[in-house]
């Protein structure tokens, strides 16, 4: 790993050995986890021979964002001017350098209330916090290839778990498993990775695993939607709608009050796949795209314009003291290596839950 600042280890709420997992080879080349997504672990084929309800063939499996998050990672393009999208950013405002990593290890970010942000990271199997001056520390260790994170309201920190055997398990403030059966089937029966997450102020979580999914407050799932080939996942600041890519387009649904969703439609097209989301005080959708950039969107749909990025991104969220620095995750495939950008903007992030 390497950061702009020191990286130390401060666990939080790790039940047992605190140990950090690692990737563990066995014969013949196949890999297992923890740090190795579901579909990629040898022993997969047996979890998967217990199913009562079989997942789909692999080509049709859907939600495998390739690396878990999906192919918005690029190498470097030619520079983009900063554009002004009015009420929202500069022209001219600049993409920094934060913090970055080898290998898969930055997705899913999530503002702290002071300012920084907490990053899952696939293959170390950890949660890292990067606070305000590029400072990261190590806060959770153990997951089970932990690739997405969510807060809800009240401060219950979730992330899904890519791994053998996926599940979405709570952090904080009292961490365990929160969801992991589908119909009585481990959520390996779904088929494809488990890849984006949010979560409500009534203690559920939905989520996105090639189709679009809701985990009430007990833990029981239940799929809705059609025709889905679903990513990046995030609830408005009401809770009101439920907003989630869906290919080149970004499909919205209604919210009721148990949390079930009716209303299926498209609210916008895309430019290009889409992957993570987040919004803004004034209700406008961020969505990070192939092009490679992150596409803002109003409430009503209207596609308001782009904010070039310097490579594929693939996670975007509002943070900094005045919650005004957009922060992204940029992704080099070819180097396999993972960056914090952030940029400055006119639009501020909520002040509350921003995913």
């Amino acid at each position: 790993m390497k950061g702009r600042g020191m990286l130390t280890v401060a666990v939080l709420g790790v039940a047992g050995a605190t140990a950090a997992w690692g990737q563990i080879q066995p014969p013949g080349g196949l890999r297992q986890g923890p740090g190795v997504q579901a579909p990629q672990d040898a022993r997969e084929a047996d979890v998967l021979k217990s199913c009562k309800t079989p997942p789909p063939a692999p080509a049709g499996r859907g939600g495998g964002r390739g690396r878990g998050r999906g192919g918005a990672a690029t190498a470097p393009s030619a520079p983009r001017d900063v554009t002004t999208i009015p009420g929202v950013i500069a022209a001219g405002q600049q993409w920094r350098e934060v913090w970055e990593v080898d290998g898969n290890n930055a997705d899913g970010i999530i503002a702290t209330k002071d300012g920084g942000i907490l990053i899952a990271q696939n293959d170390k199997s950890e949660v890292v916090k990067l606070d305000k001056d590029g400072n990261a520390s190590v806060t959770y260790m153990g997951t089970n290839t932990g690739g997405s994170l969510a807060m809800n309201s009240k401060g219950v920190l979730f992330v899904a778990n890519r791994g053998l055997n996926p599940s979405i398990e709570e952090l904080a403030p009292k961490r365990h498993t929160f969801a992991n059966k589908y119909n009585g089937d481990p959520m390996d029966c779904i088929g494809g990775v488990l890849n984006d997450i949010t979560a409500d102020s009534k203690g559920g979580v939905y989520f996105t695993m090639g189709g679009l999914y809701y985990a009430d407050p007990k833990g029981v799932i239940t799929r809705y939607g059609e025709n889905l080939f679903t990513n990046g996942i995030v609830l408005s600041a009401d809770e009101k709608h439920l907003y989630v890519t869906n290919g080149q387009t970004l499909a919205a649904f209604d919210v009721q009050k148990n949390g079930s969703l009716t209303n299926q439609r498209e609210l916008a097209k895309l430019d290009g796949g889409g992957d993570g989301s987040t919004f803004d005080a004034a209700g406008r959708i961020y969505v990070t795209t192939t092009a490679p950039g992150i596409q803002v969107i109003g409430p009503d749909g209207k596609n308001l314009g782009l904010i070039p990025t310097p490579r594929g991104v693939i996670s975007v969220a509002f943070s900094g003291p005045d919650r005004k620095t957009l922060y992204a995750v940029s992704r080099d495939n070819a180097q396999n290596k993972d960056w914090i950008i952030a940029i400055q903007m006119i639009a501020q992030g909520p002040k509350g839950r921003g995913k």
